[in-house]
C-alpha cells in the first residue's frame, strides 16, 4: 500500500503541474488524485471505524482552512465592488516597476506578520489587478507576494500556521521567534526582491484604464472607506480573536463576516434593489473561484492520507538516521514542504523530538520554523499562499516553476544561512 500511495502522489502532482498540456484542470487532478488514495488506503486498511475517525479527522482541518479561505476571499470581494481599494491605489504614486515592486513586497512582508500568509496573499494580489495591466508583470509580482507573505508569517507567531502550531505546542515563544527568525525571514525575501527588481529595471508602470464613471456608480466616497476599513479592520482582528477566545480562525472570519454582511445591508437599505444587488454579500460569494476551492480540497485530503499511514514520519525519521545533523534535517524538511503541505510535516518533527530534549526556543524549533514557513515558496502548490495566488491569478505551476522557484530557493537559503551565522555570532 505505501508504494500505491507515493505513486498516485506522485502522478497527481505530475497531472497538476502538467495543467496545461494536458488541458485537464488541476481540480479535476487533485480531486481524483484525493479519491483514489483514500480508496486504496480503505481497501488496503480494514478497520472501517478507524478509517472513518481519520477522514473525519482530516475533514475538520481541510474544512476549517476552505472555511476561512471562503470568508476572506468575500471579504476581499465585497471590498472590491464597492471599490474600496481605490483608498490604497489612489495613493501609490510610483511608474516605476522596480520601486512599486519593492513597495508591494515590503508591505507584504509586514502585513503577513500582523494578518497571516494566506489572507495577505488574497488581499495582495487582488490589490495588484488595480495597480497593474500587463499580465506577465503581474503574475511575477503575484509570484514574489508569495514569497513575502511566506517570509513574513514565518517570524511572527499568528503569521504562518506551522509557527503557530510550534508556539501553541510550547516549542517556541513569541519575543524570541520574533527575535530569532525576522532577520534571516527578511533576507529571504530582500535576495530575490533585489534580482527581480534588477531585471525589472527601467520599466514603467502600466496601469489598468481607470472607469471613473464605474468607480461612482453606487458608491460613495464614505461607502468605499467605511468598506475598506471594516474589511481591513475584520482581517486583522482575527488573530487577536484566535487568541483571546481560542477559536479556529474561521470562526473569527465568519463572525467578521456576518457584521460585514449586516452592515452592508443597513448602509444600501435605501437603494433600489438592481442598483444595490452587485454590492451584497450574496453577490460576492457567487463571485468565489470555486474551481480554486476544490483544488484545495483535493490537495490537502491526498496529503492527509501519506499523514494517516505515517509515510511523513517516517521519511522525518529516515532523514534522522540518514543524515544525523539536525540542521541539514531542517534544511530538507523545508525542502520537503515545497512539495507536501508543511503542517503535517512539521507535527511529525514535532513529535519526533522531545521538548526535554531540545527545550523551549532551541535552535532546531526556530529553525524548524523559518524553513517550513519559508520553503513552501519554492514551488507554487507549496504553501497555502501559493494556492491561494495560484486560484486568484491562475498561475500555472510550470510558469512559476521557471520564473520565480529558483529565486525562491535562493531567498530561502540565503536566510538559512543568515540564521545559522547569527547563531553562530550569539
Amino acid at each position: 500500500m505505501p508504494t500505491t500511495l507515493i505513486v498516485l502522489f506522485v502522478l497527481t502532482y505530475a497531472a497538476i503541474a502538467l495543467e496545461h498540456p494536458l488541458k485537464i484542470s488541476k481540480s479535476a487532478s487533485a480531486l481524483l488524485g484525493a479519491g483514489a488514495m483514500w480508496t486504496v488506503y480503505a481497501l488496503a486498511s480494514g478497520d472501517a471505524h478507524a478509517l472513518g475517525e481519520q477522514l473525519g479527522e482530516s475533514l475538520v482541518a481541510t474544512a476549517q482552512i476552505v472555511f476561512f479561505l471562503m470568508g476572506a476571499m468575500t471579504i476581499v470581494e465585497v471590498v472590491d465592488a464597492h471599490h474600496g481599494f481605490e483608498v490604497v491605489t489612489a495613493r501609490i504614486r510610483t511608474s516605476s516597476l522596480p520601486w512599486l515592486m519593492g513597495l508591494v513586497g515590503i508591505v507584504t512582508f509586514f502585513l503577513s506578520a500582523i494578518l497571516d500568509n494566506l489572507t495577505t496573499t488574497i488581499v495582495m494580489v487582488s490589490l495588484l489587478r488595480k495597480l497593474i495591466d500587463d499580465r506577465e508583470d503581474r503574475l511575477l509580482f503575484a509570484g514574489l507576494v508569495v514569497i513575502a507573505a511566506n517570509a513574513g508569517g514565518a517570524w511572527s507567531p499568528i503569521g504562518d500556521v506551522t509557527t503557530t502550531m510550534l508556539w501553541i505546542g510550547g516549542q517556541v515563544t513569541g519575543p524570541a521567534v520574533v527575535k530569532g527568525l525576522f532577520m534571516p525571514s527578511l533576507v529571504s525575501l530582500l535576495l530575490p526582491l533585489g534580482v527581480a527588481a534588477f531585471l525589472l529595471r527601467g520599466r514603467r508602470v502600466v496601469a489598468p484604464p481607470r472607469d471613473d464613471a464605474a468607480t461612482g456608480t453606487g458608491t460613495s466616497a464614505f461607502e468605499r472607506n467605511l468598506m475598506f476599513f471594516l474589511g481591513l479592520a475584520i482581517l486583522v482582528a482575527v488573530p487577536v480573536f484566535k487568541t483571546v477566545t481560542h477559536l479556529p480562525p474561521f470562526m473569527g472570519i465568519l463572525f467578521g463576516l456576518g457584521l460585514l454582511w449586516l452592515i452592508g445591508d443597513a448602509v444600501h437599505r435605501h437603494k433600489d434593489e438592481r442598483e444595490k444587488e452587485r454590492l451584497t454579500l450574496a453577490h460576492a460569494l457567487s463571485k468565489i473561484d470555486m474551481a480554486s476551492i476544490m483544488f484545495f480540497i483535493g490537495i490537502l485530503l491526498a496529503v492527509a492520507t501519506l499523514e494517516h499511514t505515517h509515510l511523513l514520519a517516517r521519511l522525518a525519521a529516515w532523514l534522522d538516521h540518514a543524515i544525523g545533523r539536525t540542521d541539514l534535517i531542517v534544511l530538507v524538511i523545508g525542502i520537503a514542504s515545497a512539495l507536501v503541505d508543511n503542517v503535517p510535516l512539521v507535527a511529525a518533527a514535532m513529535g519526533m523530538y522531545d521538548l526535554s530534549v531540545y527545550p523551549t526556543d532551541h535552535f532546531l524549533w526556530q529553525f524548524l520554523a523559518y524553513c517550513a514557513g519559508t520553503g513552501g515558496s519554492i514551488l507554487i502548490i507549496g504553501s497555502a499562499a501559493g494556492v491561494a495566488a495560484m486560484g486568484i491569478e491562475r498561475i500555472g505551476f510550470g510558469w512559476y516553476l521557471r520564473k520565480i522557484s529558483l529565486l525562491a530557493l535562493l531567498g530561502y537559503l540565503a536566510g538559512a544561512g543568515t540564521y545559522l551565522l547569527q547563531g553562530a555570532a550569539g
